[in-house]
């Protein structure tokens, strides 16, 4: 009797702790940037907990990895960021998260890879990656009266199904509110709600995931350079996503650069040195001198046959309104030149903000190859089905104005990749595909 009741009770002592594991994961866990010898894992937790990630290559699952524990707080939003360092290239890996030394089971894979040595081997191996932007997940009791502006947040499951080596988040990926951008409570807030979505969740766990901003992750709608919080933006920005560097500039801001095969991506900040839409008293900046002059040495120096420019707003469209960079026509000017000038090949720009998907393309003269700007929006948040009359750069047939991703391939061998870009609508069914050769993104020589 007495054994009985002794077992009676470590069964009850035991159990609550089993479950509780499971109730202290509020969202992720997040795989974001990967290298050749190191990848970051991300979770969130509800409440202080020790947390780690457990890690073996899929063919070997005897030979297991940890990461360093971590105690998550208050003061981070109760996010932990680990690296696991012990990873060999091109291989891919299964992972287990531990929450207070118990492990969490999830019913979706978990798994990431780390990039390959190709280089001086073989040709570069095929790209796969995800992109959008305009992600609105609602929240009645903050948000505006009326109809949800989120909806169709199932596409994440469609992005999801499609397995993309990655996925590039193309700003406004969470939508701050008159609550939130006046505290880091209520980024915190905000940032937490958005992330929790159960339908983002296998997509986060499997996919390696980078981003940038616009104005609604960054603070208030068309918010710029003056904006009070923009240093807890950032800050907030940084905690929730995973891109290997930031600022690199050293000015404030996100923005960064990586390469993933022989591509490389220059993620760019079009907000925290932005000048007000309606200043027109000074000289008129989205991105300012220096950060598009750290861009050209850095695109110069690239030997990317595609060199991917993300921005949060349209670059190439010439319709002169909303927030488009043909609203700072100088400033335009001069990055468009500099490109020119410096004869930098390969460059296609990647964005989103305008709730709709369009392709357009800029020739100036025939002694120049084309440049092309994908905009690719809206993910969940309110679609806009209004066409671009005024943009006549704008690729007919590609206008898209419904829910929608978009799935960028590269393949081929070294010295002949070619770009296949194709949109999905929210259940993954195609509405247009384009392919682009490198050897066309060159000068004539």
């Amino acid at each position: 009797m007495k054994k009985f009741l002794f077992t009676l009770i470590i069964t009850l002592l035991i159990n609550p702790l089993l479950s509780s594991a499971q109730d202290l994961l509020q969202s992720g866990p997040m795989v974001g940037y990967s290298t050749m010898m190191e990848a970051l894992l991300w979770v969130q937790t509800t409440k202080s907990a020790k947390v780690r990630f457990e890690y073996f290559e899929q063919n070997n699952p005897k030979k297991r990895f940890k990461t360093e524990t971590y105690t998550t707080s208050a003061k981070d939003g109760f996010v932990a960021k680990l690296i696991a360092n012990k990873i060999l290239p091109g291989k891919k890996y299964n992972y287990e998260l531990f929450i207070n030394n118990k492990r969490v089971k999830r019913d979706y894979p978990m798994e990431f890879q780390s990039q390959s040595l190709w280089q001086w081997r073989t040709d570069p191996p095929e790209v796969n990656f995800a992109i959008g932007s305009c992600n609105y997940v609602n929240e009645e009791r903050f948000d505006r009266p009326g109809r949800p502006y989120g909806s169709d947040h199932n596409i994440f499951h469609s992005i999801h199904k499609k397995d993309p080596d990655f996925m590039l988040w193309l700003g406004d990926n969470t939508y701050l509110r008159e609550a939130d951008w006046n505290s880091r409570t209520g980024f915190l807030h905000r940032y937490t709600h958005t992330r929790s979505l159960p339908e983002m969740q296998p997509l986060l766990a499997s996919t390696h995931n980078y981003a940038i901003w616009d104005d609604h992750d960054f603070g208030p709608n068309d918010a710029d350079g003056s904006y009070w919080l923009k240093e807890t933006a950032s800050e907030i920005f940084k905690l929730f996503w995973g891109n290997p560097n930031y600022d690199v500039i050293g000015e404030g801001g996100i923005t960064g650069s990586f390469q993933w095969a022989d591509l490389q991506f220059f993620l760019l900040d079009n907000r925290y040195y932005r000048t007000s839409n309606k200043n027109f008293t000074e000289n008129r900046q989205m991105l300012g001198k220096k950060q598009i002059d750290w861009l050209i040495n850095a695109l110069a120096s690239s030997q990317a046959p595609f060199k991917f420019i993300v921005i949060g707003g349209q670059v190439l469209s010439t319709e002169a309104w909303y927030e488009n960079h043909a609203t700072f026509a100088d400033e335009r000017h001069y990055l468009l030149q500099k490109i020119r000038d410096a004869k930098i090949e390969g460059v296609v720009f990647l964005d989103g903000d305008r709730h709709h998907t369009i392709l357009s393309r800029y020739k100036e003269n025939k002694d120049v190859y084309p440049l092309y700007d994908l905009t690719c929006s809206s993910l969940t948040a309110g679609a806009h089905n209004r066409k671009e009359p005024l943009n006549t750069n704008g690729i007919e047939d590609t206008f898209v104005g419904q829910h929608n991703f978009g799935i960028l391939n590269v393949s081929g061998p070294r010295k002949d990749r070619v770009l296949k870009i194709t949109i999905f609508d929210k259940d993954g069914n195609s509405l247009w595909t384009q392919n682009i050769r490198a050897k066309d993104l060159k000068y004539r020589r």
